[in-house]
């Protein structure tokens, strides 16, 4: 089977400061890059420990880069804006390794919901909703279930929140917006090895993540009065930091 993996930097263990993610100087996020790959390999060993004939495709989420190609052992890397969503369905499960939780999430670090300088909040249909939710709501369109997380405990929670059954790896335990616990990176790569495994083999038992239904009323705040250019051309201004979106395509929305 295909298996889908979405990465982010924030979420692997050792990572705590903006400035080891807010970059492009490999001096700073150096490190951090190369714990990606070591977790993010240790996911593809859990699924493929489960599944020997997997095929693994693997996302870089993160905006400046988190994952080199060549630090992969196996599967196919391809950046976020080069992802062809139309292969959505061909994939049994969505895997997340790195994540973080959502902005405005109490002690959790390095929260932040799409950009950690601009976005105060995104809200669809009422519900408050990090990244993790937006990307899970799109996979289950497609039938695609959200059946693993690796990443801090309060990414983990909020993935509970929102997918109960889903299995999680734990990296870190947040203090606070640049503090927390961190696990080893072998420790770390062990939990995540043995959650995705478990999380393979359980594809079946986890219904695709379907949670909001259209119309689609999409809210984002911001923390900085808005630009002219800050709001979608399918975006109306309510005050001079928020803008809505009223929808009934999903793809509409500033997910992609």
């Amino acid at each position: 089977m295909n298996y889908l993996i979405m990465t982010d930097l924030e979420g692997v263990a050792g990572v705590d400061r903006f400035r080891q993610t807010r970059t492009y100087d490999m001096a700073d996020k150096g490190e951090a890059m190369k714990q990606l790959a070591r977790e993010t390999n240790a996911c593809i060993e859990g699924i493929r420990e489960a599944d020997g004939s997997a095929k693994v495709t693997v996302i870089d989420g993160h905006g400046t880069g988190g994952l080199l190609p060549d630090d992969l052992a196996y599967g196919d890397y391809v950046r976020y804006r080069d992802f062809r969503h139309e292969t959505l369905p061909s994939y049994a499960g969505l895997f997340f390794v790195g994540q973080h939780a959502m902005a405005g999430t109490i002690d959790a670090p390095l929260c932040h919901t799409y950009s950690s300088l601009r976005v105060q909040y995104y809200r669809l249909n009422g519900v408050f909703i990090g990244e993790f939710a937006a990307f899970a709501q799109w996979a289950g369109m497609h039938g695609v279930p959200a059946v693993f997380l690796a990443g801090d405990d309060k990414a983990a929670l909020e993935a509970q929140l929102f997918v109960p059954a889903i299995e999680t790896a734990v990296t870190k335990r947040g203090k606070g917006i640049e503090a927390a616990d961190h696990l080893s990176s072998a420790d770390a790569c062990a939990a995540i090895r043995l959650a995705a495994a478990k999380a393979a083999r359980r594809i079946g038992d986890i219904p695709p993540f379907v949670r909001f239904q259209p119309p689609y009323r999409f809210e984002a705040r911001h923390y900085e009065p808005l630009a002219s250019s800050g709001v979608p051309a399918n975006g109306r201004p309510i005050d001079e930091r928020t803008y809505v979106i009223e929808t009934s395509e999903y793809r509409e929305l500033p997910f992609f």
